[in-house]
């Protein structure tokens, strides 16, 4: 009685509109007063979920993306792709595909991969005949791919919960990722091949693909040389965000010029808000979980799964159906902050595998950033293209379907996920 009182209790804070850093941080705090608890368990809890190294790459990351956008090298990359791939039978959908799933290997936002590459690729994709609802949800999911190609930012928040290897969890993003952005690319192909609307883009000449690519080739090589020393074990990837962001830096005032004093002002403005949003959220999710641990939730909640669960299929499905519901009202990083803390101790029970559930996890609240009411990268790609909710949530339904469908298939072969980390 009392798990489900907890329960209700945050869900009637959070659907009230009470921001989820301060609910998470109030009723834990109202919890260890009601549980006799020492009240000096939240103040530890907010220092010991500040003190963590490997959280220090999020701030990082997420200047490295900033700089990078107000450097405007999304448009940089897109022209690339385009020049290259542009005449293929959708081709335009295929370079913007490719290119958001480059610029989430840079960036690890999906809102900053949403905005950056739909900017530009809207308005050229509209010309080219493709129906608006088509280009609007091929954008808001794209955007998806930058919290499950690393380095994702979610992913490294789920490695400080779960205390599990940021290493191994970006390995493992790396075969569903790709999944994904294959299973967008045969869609779009296929989309366009069909549609009588399409008009194919003439090939680019060999003078415009040399030049976007040395255009964007400082910026790719970034992306490789970040991503390569992580998983050669040249550095942390901590430490990797931090070479990331001087990289950007270099490349965006030295190599290509193409940010302002001004700019990098507001790149790292927005980089502080985004921060120190993230980081009060998972300050006010460190006191709500030793609360509810104190309380024996996470336990009573394992006691009743294993009681009633005896099969990790039917756990992964539950898991899922709830995901998808809560979805509606609660943004991505809330989602995980709330329920990983809670199933965690149901894994072993079920012998569910850590790393595989984290990546499970991440692609279904990708799901919850393309579902209204509360889909972020929904209201990013309303913003840039100046469309309706209508449309874009019209638009994206075929991608939320084929990203429900890469979930069975990770879930079947779980190999997609796994096999990668034999290699390391």
């Amino acid at each position: 009685m009392a798990t489900f009182s907890i329960v209700a209790g945050l869900l009637v804070l959070l659907m009230c509109g009470i921001p989820v850093a301060f609910a998470l941080l109030g009723f834990g705090l109202v919890l260890l007063v009601l549980g006799g608890f020492s009240i000096t368990l939240a103040p530890l809890g907010l220092f010991s979920s500040m003190d963590s190294f490997v959280l220090l790459a999020v701030p990082l990351f997420l200047l490295m993306s900033n700089i990078l956008l107000e450097g405007r090298v999304g448009q940089d990359l897109f022209a690339a792709v385009q020049a290259w791939v542009g005449h293929w039978p959708g081709g335009l959908a295929v370079a913007t595909v490719i290119s958001c799933a480059i610029f989430a290997a840079i960036s690890g936002s999906s809102v900053a991969t949403a905005a950056t590459v739909g900017t530009v690729a809207i308005p050229e994709m509209t010309a080219r005949g493709y129906p608006r609802r088509f280009v609007l949800g091929l954008l808001a999911a794209g955007g998806t791919l930058g919290i499950l190609i690393p380095p994702s930012i979610v992913l490294i928040i789920y490695g400080v919960i779960t205390e599990s290897s940021v290493l191994k969890l970006f390995t493992a993003g790396l075969g569903p990722g790709l999944l994904l952005v294959g299973l967008f690319i045969l869609y779009s192909v296929i989309y366009a091949l069909r549609s009588r609307e399409y008009a194919p883009s003439a090939p680019a000449s060999w003078q415009v693909r040399q030049s976007t690519a040395l255009r964007a080739g400082p910026t790719a090589a970034l992306a490789l040389f970040v991503l390569a020393g992580i998983y050669c074990g040249w550095f942390t990837p901590t430490e990797a965000a931090a070479i990331g962001f001087a990289g950007a830096i270099f490349v965006t005032t030295v190599v290509l010029r193409s940010i302002s004093w001004s700019g990098f002002r507001a790149a790292v403005y927005r980089a502080m808000v985004s921060s120190v949003s993230i980081l009060l959220i998972v300050a006010g999710a460190k006191v709500f979980g030793k609360a509810i641990a104190l309380w024996r939730v996470p336990q009573n909640i394992s006691e009743l799964i294993s009681a009633n669960v005896h099969e990790p299929l039917a756990f992964i499905l539950i898991v899922a159906l709830v995901l998808l519901v809560i979805g509606l009202f609660l943004e991505a990083l809330s989602m995980m902050l709330i329920m990983v803390p809670v199933l965690a101790g149901s894994l072993a029970v079920l012998g569910i595998d850590v790393i595989w559930f984290g990546i499970f996890f991440v692609i279904m609240i990708e799901c919850a950033l393309i579902t209204p009411p509360v889909g972020l990268n929904l209201f990013v790609i309303q913003s840039v293209g100046k469309a309706s909710m209508r449309d874009v949530a019209m638009g994206v339904l075929p991608f939320l379907l084929i990203m429900l469908f890469s979930v069975l298939l990770i879930t079947l072969f779980d190999q997609i996920v796994l096999y990668p980390l034999t290699l390391l």
